[in-house]
């Protein structure tokens, strides 16, 4: 099914002229004699107002199978697969994408969905370890193959999201080394849609062959942009629609625009977070995108992108899901689901106040002093010790709030992990637990 989403804007496209020269012999688009683009997608989010996550995944997994001439078996998808056919869903069967108004959900191939998206499942298929749940695929990559990584979802400071559970630093960045040493890809490069997305890569080793683009710097979130009133959530990412965007305008040329030209193009367009580069700034940036997205043929068409402005209406991630049930409470007409909006959204506003005072009293209860604790809440630090990062975050989660049933926590989350930096992770736990007794 095929719908067409009318927004009264329009678009202004940046150009896409290369900014950087190609060097001499970069122009080589295909990877290593021998080798193969392998792609692992993830959106890591479920529930109706988090939409927008599936339909970037959805976008992006035709442009590189379709598209791209990327082959299907070496593209690996993680999707909790909870849109398409979700109640609240008006057009059932399609995930709308932003670019082109049309669906994209026909035709994509889920191999992980439901409870199998979460960060035990991901990191093992990074790692190529034999699977028995889903569909079984996992990462074959080698020595002479490009590994391109796309997560979309929520994040916190050294942590990603998963629909029941979280990613933290110290996880990814074991399982980034494990494929180094066993040599499982020449070149990696991820991209990663998340608040804070910068914080999980901003010690990443420039020495790896890896490099991390982030819709957001590590002390920022990230935005969701083009909201469909109809449907009443939003239809993208910020930053994933202009890198999609960009990739399409110069379509099929992918060749001539490398890495870090996408960059500084994405980063021009992106004016509501900083996006970031991370890792390899030397090797993988000079490589045309090719070597990552695909090799479209030159006979493909490219897709008509709709005259919209992809910046008109957009929203801080982790705001959006109080935004969307005070807009489903403006439309309804039936009393007791106003009620019920209205008690939802008095809890959220009350929980939000709550968790910034819990916080303070961790960070005193662990200072001892008022002024002290403040040092730690003024920005976000270096995550110096990402055990420590990940033990305080787990036991906020488990004794708190999780993020994905309260995305807002994830604002104030950087003032408890900022104390690792100068105390002893059980004594900030132990005031965490302490703490915590909300119910």
């Amino acid at each position: 099914m095929i719908r067409t989403v009318f927004i009264s804007t329009c678009l202004v496209f940046i150009g896409v002229q290369s900014l950087l020269p190609i060097e001499e012999g970069i122009l080589n688009n295909k990877p290593e004699a021998g080798g193969q683009i392998w792609a692992v997608i993830i959106a890591g989010s479920n529930n109706w107002f988090n939409y927008r996550h599936q339909s970037d995944v959805s976008h992006l997994y035709h442009l590189l199978t379709k598209k791209h001439g990327i082959p299907k078996k070496n593209v690996i998808t993680f999707m909790y697969n909870d849109i398409a056919f979700n109640e609240e869903n008006p057009y059932p069967g399609t995930i709308i994408n932003a670019l082109h108004g049309k669906d994209v959900y026909e035709g994509v191939m889920i191999d992980y969905m439901n409870s199998d998206v979460n960060p035990e499942t991901f990191l093992n298929v990074l790692q190529g370890k034999r699977m028995r749940i889903g569909s079984m695929k996992t990462l074959k990559s080698g020595p002479k193959d490009m590994v391109f990584v796309n997560f979309v979802d929520h994040g916190g400071p050294g942590v990603l999201g998963f629909p029941k559970s979280e990613l933290h630093l110290k996880d990814l960045t074991a399982t980034l080394e494990y494929m180094n040493s066993n040599k499982m890809y020449h070149q990696m490069l991820w991209y990663v849609e998340a608040c804070y997305s910068g914080s999980m890569f901003q010690s990443l080793s420039p020495d790896m062959n890896i490099t991390a683009h982030t819709a957001a710097n590590e002390k920022e979130s990230s935005y969701a942009c083009v909201k469909d009133e109809d449907i009443g959530v939003y239809l993208g990412d910020c930053w994933s629609l202009n890198w999609m965007n960009n990739t399409e305008q110069i379509f099929p040329s992918l060749s001539k625009e490398t890495v870090q030209e996408q960059f500084t193009i994405v980063k021009k367009m992106t004016t509501e977070s900083h996006a970031s580069l991370y890792g390899d700034m030397t090797y993988i940036t000079a490589q045309p995108i090719s070597k990552f997205l695909g090799h479209p043929s030159k006979d493909e068409q490219a897709d008509p992108v709709r005259n919209i402005d992809i910046h008109h209406h957009r929203t801080a991630t982790p705001d959006v899901m109080l935004e969307y049930y005070r807009s489903k409470l403006e439309k309804s007409d039936n009393a007791a689901e106003q009620e019920r909006l209205q008690d939802l959204i008095s809890y959220h506003v009350k929980t939000e106040g709550r968790v910034q005072e819990i916080i303070e009293k961790i960070s005193h209860q662990v200072t001892g002093d008022w002024e002290i604790s403040q040092v730690f809440s003024r920005s976000h630090q270096l995550i110096r010790h990402p055990d420590c990062n990940k033990a305080v975050l787990n036991a906020f989660f488990g004794q708190c709030y999780k993020m994905q049933s309260h995305p807002y926590i994830i604002k104030y989350l950087y003032k408890i992990t900022n104390l690792c930096n100068a105390y002893n992770s059980k004594i900030i736990v132990d005031a965490v637990v302490d703490n915590c007794n909300h119910n």
